[in-house]
């Protein structure tokens, strides 16, 4: 990674987690704009570059980690192992446990629990680049593919944490891993 995309790396970072901190210690409603910003040490202007609303911005400080890791335990799996199951494996390292303080301000929220939801997207691109490398598979395949593996990941979380509106979180008895075996064995032929 190069200097610039270090920083744009770090810079996102530090908005997500004074966003989430801010939250935490002032409740969503409470948090504004310019403050996440200031606490970042950036301007508003920048802020609006990385996110498009606080609730993404809050979200973020939650699973931006997990994020990174999913690709990182992807690009350990053995390559001898098939793709799918490498997938599957991944994921539920890093999903296995929902994130706990941050949960319950996430399931009072619905605009949060929409964008926890959509976070699983983040790691689209990496991914991308993984089934291109690994598959041999050409750029635009390969994003179709990602694609496909992050909807499939994000139906197998919103199944194993039922956000309901009330703001109730109920983790299903089946395990994440089941989940996402479940979602992404459908797309298991085109993934080898």
């Amino acid at each position: 990674m190069g200097l610039r995309e270090r920083k744009k790396t770090e810079t996102r970072a530090a908005l997500s987690a004074a966003a989430l901190r801010l939250a935490l210690e002032k409740g969503v409603d409470e948090v504004r704009v310019d403050e996440i910003a200031e606490a970042a040490n950036v301007s508003p202007r920048t802020y609006n570059n990385y996110f498009a609303s606080r609730e993404h911005a809050i979200v973020a400080g939650v699973t931006a980690s997990r994020a990174v890791k999913v690709v990182e335990a992807l690009r350990d799996r053995p390559s001898s192992e098939p793709l799918a199951d490498s997938i599957v494996a991944a994921f539920a390292e890093q999903y296995r446990e929902p994130p706990t303080e941050a949960l319950a301000l996430i399931t009072s929220t619905p605009a949060l629990r929409a964008a926890y939801l959509d976070s699983v997207a983040e790691v689209e691109p990496p991914i991308a680049g993984l089934i291109a490398a690994r598959l041999g598979k050409s750029e635009d395949a390969a994003e179709v593919l990602a694609a496909a593996v992050i909807a499939a990941a994000r139906l197998a979380v919103r199944r194993w944490v039922d956000l309901r509106p009330s703001g109730l979180a109920v983790v299903s008895a089946t395990s994440i891993e089941d989940h996402l075996r479940e979602a992404i064995g459908h797309l298991a032929p085109a993934l080898r």
